[in-house]
């Protein structure tokens, strides 16, 4: 970790913390992390009280909750105003499209505040246009960013490209730091005899996943007629009615499980043999991170920051366009290639003991407070 003579740094966080999902545990690990530096000075407030503001009292941080279901937004800022108080913070950073706003209107009355923001991923569209309120925001948002924010913080290297390609933001105030995790311990690495060659996902039932293209891989495997591998999906969200009703047209109840919200992921992990990615579109999704350390090889489509995160042959493998074929070849070469299917999984495992620890992402963070 790193020493520093210079005085402490205050660094309020600003977080909706309405979800457990990607961007609330990235968040959750970097406390974790930034809670061990000696001369940072943390203050969370999160705008709904759930599992973020649990996991983050349990580690002894302080949290306070400006509730945004009872309160209008302009509560939110008095209120938020009125926390804060006269211990103005150094550093506002905040993680979603209210938050920024919050912190840009917050930095009006706290002169000398930097603002930092970390952009998780670009607006989720799915292939469809967002209508004209979706628009707007995320027009504000950018605007605000790449004008008055000190750094957005892209989550991989495509997203800070794009910030400043297509987004119109400088250069000095874009960084990319990969997210991070707290490693789980060291995975067995030993075949499964006798049991179900397992390939599992996890995430939000949303559009933007695209779950229906996982069915359909399952669906090209079943007629293989492979018999013992079974594909598993953990996550809740409003197109579960659509892929149940996608699994029983294609007869596979037997062959693909919903397994709903999941508590504890790490048995859900344990539980697998491949982890698989069908998304129209990543930033640094927090899943396949944690595939990689419990010694999952990934096998997902090349698109996004997914592309920096897994070497195509070595980790797992990366497909080109969205063709079911093509991932079920993929997934019956690691079933019916032991030798290779272990090797992935001892790099996937180094892979994110080397490049995604949260204390690696910490001192990152903590390098661009510092500036």
């Amino acid at each position: 970790m790193t020493n520093q003579t210079s005085r402490n740094i205050r660094i309020l966080h600003l977080i909706s913390g309405d979800l457990w999902a990607g961007a609330e545990v990235m968040a959750f690990n970097l406390l974790r992390s930034l809670n061990e530096f000696p001369d940072i000075d943390l203050q969370v407030i999160l705008l709904n009280d759930g599992r973020l503001a649990d996991e983050l009292r349990s580690l002894g941080i302080a949290v306070q909750i400006v509730d945004e279901k009872q309160h209008s937004f302009w509560k939110i800022y008095q209120d938020i105003q009125a926390i804060i108080g006269t211990n103005r913070p150094d550093i506002i950073h905040a993680h979603r499209y209210k938050e920024n706003l919050l912190a840009f209107m917050l930095s009006k009355r706290c002169r000398k505040v930097k603002l930092i923001s970390t952009l998780h991923g670009l607006p989720e569209v799915a292939g469809r246009r967002p209508g004209l309120i979706t628009r707007l925001k995320s027009r504000t948002n950018f605007f605000l960013l790449a004008k008055f924010f000190t750094k957005t913080v892209a989550v991989s290297n495509d997203i800070g490209s794009s910030l400043i390609d297509h987004f119109g933001f400088a250069h000095k105030r874009v960084a990319a730091i990969h997210n991070g995790m707290r490693l789980p311990p060291l995975p067995s690495f030993s075949v499964r005899d006798g049991q179900p060659f397992v390939i599992g996902s996890s995430g939000r039932l949303f559009p933007i996943k695209d779950y229906p293209l996982m069915i359909e891989i399952a669906r090209v495997i079943a007629a293989s007629g492979t018999t013992d591998i079974r594909f598993e999906l953990a996550g809740d969200g409003p197109e579960r009615g659509e892929l149940e009703r996608l699994i029983h047209s294609y007869g596979l109840q037997d062959l693909f499980i919903l397994r709903g919200h999941q508590d504890d992921m790490d048995s859900f992990y344990r539980g697998l043999n491949v982890y698989i990615n069908t998304s129209v579109h990543e930033g640094i999704p927090m899943t396949i991170l944690e595939a990689l350390s419990h010694g999952l090889p990934v096998i997902a489509p090349a698109v996004g920051g997914i592309v920096e995160i897994v070497e195509n042959g070595v980790e797992g493998f990366l497909i080109e366009g969205r063709n079911p074929q093509d991932f079920a070849a993929k997934c019956l070469q690691l079933y019916e290639d032991a030798e290779l299917s272990e090797l992935m999984s001892k790099a996937a495992r180094k892979r994110a003991e080397r490049d995604f620890s949260a204390d690696i992402m910490a001192e990152r963070y903590y390098q661009i407070y510092r500036l």
